[in-house]
């Protein structure tokens, strides 16, 4: 079964390829995805290797983590499920097409 990692702390001239490279040495990568900034087309740091099997992805979490590679120090663990955002209850709803996300004065003048 095949286990995603989630890799913390990369360079940000660290592409796909070279993620793929370095977590090759210990099993089949299935893929490799290091996280762009849509904004800016930039690395956001972090990425997503997925390792054909359990095994393989163990030994890499054992000999990766916290080691450097480019130049920094990573972090992998296995990755958690993805959640899609709630909206949380504890902030108003903010709609940001029509302008209704300005403080209230509720009456005062300034």
């Amino acid at each position: 079964m095949a286990t995603k990692l989630y890799v913390g702390g990369l360079a940000y001239a660290v592409n796909d390829e070279q993620l793929a490279d370095y977590f090759g040495s210990f099993g089949e990568v299935l893929s490799a995805q290091v996280i762009m900034d849509r904004a800016t087309g930039r690395s956001k740091g972090f990425g997503f290797v997925e390792m054909a099997n359990a095994a393989d992805a163990a030994t890499a979490i054992d000999e990766l983590n916290d080691k450097e590679f480019l130049g920094r120090r990573i972090t992998v663990n296995e990755a958690k499920p993805f959640e899609k955002r709630s909206e949380r209850a504890d902030r108003p709803n903010r709609d940001r097409a029509s302008g209704n996300n300005r403080r209230q004065d509720h009456g005062r003048r300034y």
